[in-house]
């Protein structure tokens, strides 16, 4: 039967469209929901902040009246004018092992971006950088984080088969924790931090961190760190604002570390947490009526023994001096107080040498690659 593409028009569309992936991949070892409150808010151009400069609809695959995929199409302006292109982006997409269906989902983003004066087809991105982004293509046999995307292997040979090519790909990292501090790290860091004049800063409480205005000038360093990275779009206030009110509570302060100059200016930020991938799964995307329990049992009670790096940044004017160093030789002993084992390194571009490089002192396994491909309209 031919398939049909029906827009996103109504709340019932939308709960389809977000229910689609839990129960496409609800016996799927390694796939780890979304909350499904937060999908409604990533969707809604009333609580996502990133509606302020980016124009999205969303559409569904349907035969013979079932949905068998969905797409999500994205311009994102303020990356566009930054990057000097004109590209309509894909995300969220899922599909039967179907030729005609990801064929489709695929040709409802193109025509949508034709539309509105797109040249380019790149993708799977969210509105930003902060959304998960590119397609998995080693690694499917590895558990997923709450930060990224996991899909089945016969996606990657759909896209290829449509003409798509590589835009850029990001690997991901298992870093075990060591036993103790590597000496030449903890060298190194005592070295970097007497030359440049450098301290670690820890907070307490999160009054503490609102109250010293340091989680907005954290994402500032972000926003600076990050500039030059692929496709990214600086954050606004309104973006921030919604990212802090967002992380802040379920952040245990002793995994978030600062490292300031003798200006107490923040140059460096490292952010990490348990990770929910297991919890998130128990919960299958819903926070009622016990998914609150099982992310509240990971956070504080019973923690497993993998954590998340959500965030490594370092202001650019101190980046390639060794800065990191100085967070890990914080970080470690935090590490192997709570019990962790290894950390999710999360997605980093393969061209990023700063970043490979600070794990050079530590055990690693790149375990995972995704890409994000690219093709003209």
């Amino acid at each position: 039967m031919s398939v049909e593409i029906k827009k996103v028009t109504t709340r019932g569309d939308l709960k389809r469209f977000i229910r689609f992936n839990y129960e496409f991949y609800k016996d799927n070892p390694y796939s780890v929901p979304d909350l499904y409150e937060d999908m409604v808010n990533t969707f809604s151009p009333k609580k996502n902040a990133a509606f302020e400069f980016c124009e999205a609809d969303y559409f569904l695959a349907l035969r013979e009246g079932q949905i068998v995929g969905r797409v999500a199409a994205i311009i994102n302006r303020r990356a566009n004018e930054q990057w000097q292109k004109r590209t309509v982006r894909f995300g969220w997409i899922d599909f039967i092992d179907d030729a005609e269906v990801s064929a489709a989902l695929i040709d409802a983003v193109k025509a949508w971006g034709r539309e509105r004066g797109m040249d380019t087809i790149e993708g799977p991105l969210g509105f930003t950088d902060m959304d998960a982004e590119g397609m998995l293509i080693e690694g499917f046999d590895q558990l997923s984080t709450m930060a990224t995307i996991y899909n089945y292997p016969y996606y990657p040979r759909h896209i290829e088969a449509l003409g798509f090519e590589k835009s850029a790909d990001w690997v991901e990292m298992k870093i075990y924790i060591p036993d103790a501090i590597p000496e030449k790290h903890r060298r190194i860091s005592d070295i970097i931090a007497r030359k440049y004049n450098l301290h670690v800063r820890k907070y307490t409480s999160r009054k503490e961190i609102l109250k010293s205005g340091a989680a907005h000038r954290i994402f500032d360093l972000i926003n600076d760190a990050y500039a030059p990275l692929f496709n990214f779009s600086r954050m606004t206030q309104r973006q921030i604002d919604q990212y802090v009110s967002m992380y802040l509570q379920v952040l245990d302060l002793r995994m978030v570390t600062v490292v300031e100059n003798d200006r107490d200016e923040i140059v460096a930020v490292g952010i990490s947490m348990a990770s929910l991938s297991e919890a998130l799964q128990k919960a299958k995307g819903r926070l009622w009526p016990l998914g609150w329990y099982y992310l509240l049992r990971a956070l504080k009670w019973k923690r497993p023994k993998v954590l998340d790096l959500l965030l490594v940044g370092v202001r650019p004017d101190y980046q390639g001096k060794g800065v990191n160093a100085l967070l890990f030789t914080d970080l470690i002993p935090v590490y192997q107080q709570l019990g962790f084992e290894y950390a999710e390194s999360n997605p980093e571009l393969e061209l990023n040498d700063k970043v490979q490089n600070q794990w050079q002192y530590f055990k690693t396994e790149q375990h995972k690659r995704r890409r994000c491909y690219i093709s003209r309209l």
